[in-house]
């Protein structure tokens, strides 16, 4: 019996619920909940994750723990605190670097935590980045320019949330907004929500709800096929400006003989 089948069984009854009570509380045929605790088919990742808040455990502790008697949970993450992630590994046990392209993002809302999703992403290795956990993540739009739409941000996972800086740039994965790279507008402690700011002025900032919120990664590098254009020609005001900076400099030079 898997851990997930034996699971749900052992948490069904210590609620002391049949197995109709059961479904209908969490709102799938009675049929349903016999195959999956009889290990003749599994849950999706979506009714995982209710099944587990209907029984106030993480989603970790069910698909990874044996629950019984003996079972201690963790306490489920709070808007500060530490999270887990879902990692995959090399064939040497080294953590890889999982590709989140823009067609992949909608999925990964829901399979974030999921170990066996996380591990069928693209894989992408940069010897630069060894220590701690890095994540790609391509961005769409133009919210953020001069980064353009299609480049790929390299993320550093961000365990505690005290940790983020204002001013500094984030990928933020939240339930309404999806995977979105923005700058920080405020620090997290100030207030229990995220100040999103868009580099491209066109764009209002705007609140995110801590509770919303699901990953954070700091980033920490670009891949892009836009290279950069060469520099405008001057003009008269940035002229001026260097005429006046030279100036200053000039005085302060005479100043000091």
């Amino acid at each position: 019996m898997t851990k997930i089948s034996s699971n749900i069984k052992f948490l069904r009854k210590s609620k002391g619920l049949t197995q109709q009570q059961f479904a209908d509380e969490v709102g799938i045929k009675r049929s349903l909940v016999g195959a999956y605790e009889e290990e003749r088919a599994e849950p999706k990742y979506d009714l995982l994750k209710k099944i587990a808040n209907f029984f106030d455990i993480t989603v970790d502790d069910f698909i990874n723990e044996t629950i019984d008697d003996k079972f201690l949970a963790k306490p489920k993450p709070t808007a500060g605190g530490v999270r887990i992630l879902s990692i995959s590994v090399d064939k040497e046990d080294n953590e890889n670097i999982e590709m989140v392209p823009v067609k992949a993002s909608a999925g990964y809302m829901n399979g974030y935590a999921d170990p066996e999703y996380v591990s069928q992403l693209p894989k992408l290795h940069l010897p630069m980045f060894k220590n701690g956990t890095f994540r790609g993540f391509e961005i769409k739009g133009d919210s953020m320019l001069p980064l353009v739409s299609g480049t790929t941000i390299i993320g550093e996972y961000v365990e505690n949330w005290g940790d983020i800086k204002a001013n500094e740039t984030y990928v933020i994965v939240s339930k309404n907004d999806g995977v979105v790279y923005k700058r920080i507008g405020n620090k997290f402690k100030d207030n229990k929500k995220l100040k999103l700011v868009s580099d491209n002025p066109a764009y209002d900032p705007y609140e995110v709800a801590g509770e919303d919120v699901l990953e954070v990664w700091k980033a920490k590098a670009y891949i892009s096929t836009h290279l950069p254009l060469p520099n405008p020609e001057p003009t008269m005001e940035s002229l001026t400006s260097m005429m006046a900076q030279m100036q200053r400099s000039i005085a302060k030079l005479e100043g000091n003989n």
